[in-house]
């Protein structure tokens, strides 16, 4: 009876090594790898952080279905920052000293960022950023940005105005770090380009209407209006009092349909820089990149779409770009073989992912930059019959 009883011990050892021989590590053997995510999980801008979440919750569900990382399964660990600044940076301290962490995706927007990266950089904790559009990545060893960087955004948009024949341009944004970021570049840009600036108008949140910002520059050939959640209230008070120009987007945050919520037919016409964005475009799936259409595919499956009550536009509840910050990562453990933050800095600074491969359809080559993306594309939202929609009008 004791020989049976070994044997068959034996015989379940022999099928767990075997198992495990598969991968070379039995998955889950060691410690879950946790990412973090800090990001606005409540309140106006809530839309962001929840998309966020679903698209880093689907790449985590495919690398975990495949065996994991390095011997260990993943683990999202969320903070709301409710565009509180000080409780993003409470987030990041806390993230920060948390070694189960080896990434940390946010947080949003540049001025709370501008707030973490320095405790980031302390703690040697490996970020990567997909909603921080300003400032200056080069100089860290840690962070990472996976969006487009307002420097090609601004030169995208400016280059188009010129092509359009603007002779002038007035700046209504938020009296923040991006703001003040933007008004430098606009005045360095713009002289450049033969437009002449008209200078800032600085919103608050607080703000019931923009109209008193509109109406200093009525006179424009064009507005360019916030990324962010004031963005809308400029949109519609230039529809409000008549404006004639164009109204151009500051960043990539006008793709989000909250805005077509908050300014209506007014958002219609207005043109903004992104990295690639397909999902709003009347181009045939078929012809979405094809790592891109893979991953909104899932994040329809899984989560479904945004639609707007009032205007019916529509968006996956995802983020592509923050998806490509867990598909890099992945990339670098890999490469690297280890999930020591200098390392995977190291690995990710080296990669080189083709526009077909990212969950983002776009190439990710952060080189010393630390930048992702080098490439952006100038959409124009439209309306029909049929509903909203984007059309792409350049590229850089």
């Amino acid at each position: 009876m004791r020989r049976s009883v070994v044997t068959v011990a034996a015989g379940l050892a022999a099928l767990a090594v075997t198992a495990a021989g598969c991968s070379g590590k039995a998955a889950g053997d060691k410690p879950e790898l946790q990412i973090g995510l800090i990001a606005p999980m409540s309140g106006p801008f809530a839309v962001l952080g929840i998309s966020q979440q679903n698209s880093l919750n689907v790449e985590i569900e495919r690398i975990n279905a495949a065996g994991g990382l390095d011997g260990s399964k993943l683990k999202l660990v969320v903070r709301d920052s409710a565009l509180d600044p000080g409780k993003a940076v409470q987030a990041a301290n806390e993230l920060a000293g948390n070694d189960a962490v080896k990434l940390v995706v946010g947080p949003s927007l540049t001025a709370f960022y501008d707030a973490a990266k320095g405790t980031y950089e302390k703690n040697a904790k490996l970020n990567c950023q997909p909603a921080v559009s300003t400032g200056d990545f080069s100089g860290l060893k840690y962070g990472f940005r996976s969006q487009d960087p307002f420097t090609l955004d601004a030169q995208v948009v400016v280059s188009w105005l010129k092509q359009e024949g603007a002779k002038s341009l007035g700046l209504v944004y938020e009296g923040d770090d991006t703001g003040k970021n933007t008004d430098a570049l606009l005045k360095t840009l713009l002289p450049q380009a033969g437009i002449k600036y008209l200078g800032w108008e600085k919103s608050r949140a607080d703000d019931q209407s923009h109209r008193a910002h509109v109406d200093k520059f009525k006179n424009a050939g064009a507005i360019m209006v916030s990324s962010s959640v004031g963005g809308a209230k400029t949109m519609a008070a230039a529809a409000q009092s008549g404006y004639k120009g164009k109204i151009v987007g500051a960043g990539s945050g006008m793709q989000n349909i909250s805005f077509i919520e908050a300014a209506g037919d007014a958002a219609k016409g207005a043109v903004f820089p992104a990295a690639l964005y397909e999902y709003p475009t009347r181009k045939p799936r078929a012809e979405w990149m094809p790592g891109y259409r893979k991953h909104i595919e899932a994040i329809e499956a899984k989560y479904g779409k945004n639609v707007g009550p009032k205007s019916g536009a529509t968006s996956p509840k995802g983020a592509a770009i923050a998806a490509d910050c867990l598909f890099a990562f992945e990339q670098a453990v890999k490469s690297a073989k280890s999930t020591e933050a200098a390392k995977l800095a190291d690995a990710i600074e080296k990669l080189d992912v083709t526009a077909q491969q990212s969950p983002s359809g776009n190439a990710i080559k952060p080189g010393d930059k630390h930048e992702f993306y080098s490439q952006v594309h100038l959409y124009q939202w439209n309306k029909d019959g049929k509903g909203w929609y984007t059309e792409e009008i350049s590229s850089s």
